[in-house]
């Protein structure tokens, strides 16, 4: 069996990066909350591109409902911990890879832990996770990490970023003291203002925000994947233009359609008090 050699691993990375910049990618840590739709994918897409060291967090086991999408979710891994079973996976593409796991996922108790070192911080937690994933993103602003995120929507993809110095996760999802549907209808507003998932929705009782539930597509996930290690490279080596929210960047395969969005005060924007009412309406959150 090779010796393994990461020079020689990554090697087909260098063209599109430099040398030097490889090494940068090797030294650098990246924090990954949620390794399920895309997180796991994130890994995997993330540690191929040669990262070296990566916190990672789930409290969860794989299950057959995650069979359609999940990289870690094979038969193999049933009820198996997916903190474990994508740290393996890592670590057979990179064994030379550092990995603190988080298994009983990002508390108060050890998000500090959790964000100490790290780069940048790629959100990876569940759509409805809203409570923690608001304080994740709060200290990553505290601490100056660029807090990143790519939504899995219908067949494609929304990017937003939250730069150190730029608007915050809060300044535009505006969500403080709301009820916890008001904030649900809030996040999927602000990460696809343009809603081109909306469409070809062939079954609509199948998003149920009471019942925490909603449909996906592994075509998501991996677009995600490709999209975030895009931005997380150019975070890392500080070349190329971070899209930053207000700003963000939407591509549905299914419709074949890109844009680039920009929200000025965030869900304050007219358009977007006008589009939560209408996500309102239509999941019945009004009462």
């Amino acid at each position: 069996m090779d010796a393994f050699d990461y020079s020689r691993a990554f090697s087909r990375n260098i063209g599109w990066v430099t040398e030097a910049e490889q090494q940068i990618l090797q030294r650098s840590r990246i924090a990954i909350a949620g390794l399920g739709g895309v997180g796991g994918s994130h890994l995997l897409t993330l540690t191929r591109l040669g990262i070296g060291a990566f916190h990672i967090s789930d409290f969860d086991r794989f299950e057959q409902q995650n069979f359609n999408r999940q990289a870690g979710a094979f038969v193999s891994h049933l009820h198996q911990d997916k903190c474990a079973v994508l740290a393996r996976m890592a670590a057979d593409i990179n064994p030379q890879a550092t990995l603190k796991a988080f298994p009983q996922g990002i508390n108060d108790d050890n998000l500090s832990a959790f964000l100490d070192g790290v780069d940048v911080y790629v959100d990876s937690l569940d759509f409805f996770a809203v409570d923690i994933r608001r304080k994740v993103f709060a200290a990553c602003a505290a601490r100056g990490i660029p807090a990143l995120t790519a939504a899995p929507l219908g067949m494609g993809t929304a990017f937003l970023a939250f730069l150190p110095g730029g608007m915050s996760f809060e300044q535009y999802f505006r969500m403080e003291g709301l009820p916890k549907t008001e904030q649900l209808a809030r996040f999927i507003a602000g990460l696809s203002p343009r809603m081109f998932q909306r469409p070809y929705l062939q079954v609509p009782e199948a998003v149920n925000f009471s019942k925490e539930k909603g449909p996906s597509t592994a075509m998501a996930c991996e677009l995600c994947a490709g999209v975030m290690g895009v931005e997380v490279l150019k975070v890392l080596l500080k070349r190329g233009r971070v899209t930053a929210a207000p700003w963000g960047l939407h591509f549905d395969a299914y419709r074949q359609r890109y844009k680039k969005t920009w929200r000025p005060f965030g869900n304050a924007n007219p358009l977007q008090k006008i589009l939560i009412a209408l996500i309102r309406s239509k999941l019945n959150l009004n009462g």
